[in-house]
């Protein structure tokens, strides 16, 4: 790994893709609350999940890796001209042992559950799928929002599809968790597969692993994270951080209705 920063290890290593220039959000991730960066609430967030042993944040920015040092974090500065998070852990992760679990974590997301991370992780350990992911039950009014991506999976837990649309079309849905695990093998050589017509159409890049045959292990969870994606959802994050100063594992759900909003 550049400069030794990662090392070889049988333990998971999270990795954190972090761009300044956002289309409806530029220099999010050192937005700031309460005088501490965006960035610095998820990573203090998978510190807390106790199967990883390492987190990174990859970036081509130098102002978010300077906020990440300064908070004592470790920034891997990677090419700008990346198409995607993933080209960019793809590049972070060169040197490492192709067996090495990765984890992709959101750097929008400061209220990811630590719990579901190492739930995540858990599942990729036992090999039997190249990629694991989360999900967790939607509200049905909020299952036709096609900003929330949804998933159907098999009766061993495999996924069968992604969509934006609502799936199935009745009984219980599943809103995808955007948190991945596979190893940096796998990682390497998903960036290297030709795009498909499912992931175009959808605009959602697992879809590509999927038509190309790969299997994608969904795990359940109760708890529910959702991006920070507009300078509006900055704010209705303060709100809820001004209300508690922490977010309890599995009370994520409870505090959005609280405070009267869906998840976004």
């Amino acid at each position: 790994m550049k400069c030794g920063v990662l090392m070889k290890v049988d333990a998971a290593i999270a990795i954190i893709p972090a761009r300044y220039h956002s289309t409806r959000f530029p220099g999010k991730p050192i937005a700031e609350i309460e005088g501490k960066p965006l960035i610095e609430y998820v990573y203090k967030r998978v510190e807390k999940a106790a199967l990883v042993s390492r987190i990174a944040v990859a970036t081509d920015d130098r102002r978010i890796a300077q906020a990440v040092r300064s908070f004592g974090g470790t920034a891997i500065m990677t090419r700008s001209d990346h198409p995607s998070g993933t080209d960019r852990l793809a590049e972070a992760v060169e040197g490492l042992s192709e067996d090495t679990l990765i984890v992709n974590v959101q750097g929008d997301e400061p209220m990811i559950d630590p719990g579901d991370i190492d739930r995540a992780i858990a599942a990729a350990r036992t090999r039997d799928a190249e990629m694991v992911t989360l999900m967790t039950k939607i509200a049905s009014p909020d299952a036709v929002d096609p900003n929330r991506v949804k998933v159907v999976t098999d009766r061993n837990g495999m996924a069968l599809y992604f969509s934006r649309s609502k799936i199935p079309s009745r009984g219980t849905c599943f809103l995808h968790v955007g948190l991945y695990v596979y190893s940096a093998g796998f990682l390497k050589k998903f960036t290297k597969l030709e795009r498909t017509p499912l992931e175009v159409a959808e605009g959602l890049e697992q879809l590509r692993a999927l038509e190309h045959g790969y299997r994608i292990r969904v795990v359940q969870v109760e708890s529910e994270s959702w991006g920070i994606d507009t300078p509006e959802d900055l704010e209705r994050f303060k709100k809820i951080w001004g209300q508690t100063g922490e977010f309890p594992i599995f009370q994520t759900k409870s505090l959005n209705r609280k405070i009267g909003n869906s998840p976004v």
